[in-house]
């Protein structure tokens, strides 16, 4: 026998469901929302910042596309007769403005593309 949620009978303080004979569990009456974030963050003024930059100039796209690598250059794999011996992971991500250069690359890449219309190829 199976049992449906019914609002009618519920009042609004209290909504229950009800799963099996005898059983009922109760509802939340707010939606989950989550916790503010106040903590100590330095480094907001320079993510909005970086965030909020329009890329308008050809040469200043250029210049981003060439300062900021498509792949992390730290990323290594030491290799002695076919086998590897060493890797170290790419550490790129530990930067604390990782997306951040990452979407500014993005957006030199986009306008180079879209708006001058050139190969963006070389900078993949």
């Amino acid at each position: 026998m199976k049992h449906f949620y019914d609002t009618s009978s519920a009042s609004n303080e209290e909504k229950l469901v009800w799963v099996s004979s005898e059983v009922a569990f109760p509802l939340p009456s707010q939606p989950l929302t989550p916790p503010k974030q106040s903590r100590f963050a330095p480094l907001r003024p320079l993510r909005n910042w970086m965030d909020n930059l329009v890329v308008e100039d050809s040469e200043l796209a250029h210049l981003i596309c060439r300062m900021i690598p498509a792949q992390c250059p730290f990323e290594r794999r030491f290799t002695l007769l076919g086998r590897t011996i060493l890797y170290i992971p790419p550490l790129c991500k530990l930067n604390p403005l990782y997306e951040q250069f990452v979407g500014l690359r993005f957006r030199a890449l986009c306008y180079l593309a879209d708006v001058c219309g050139e190969d963006v190829s070389e900078y993949c």
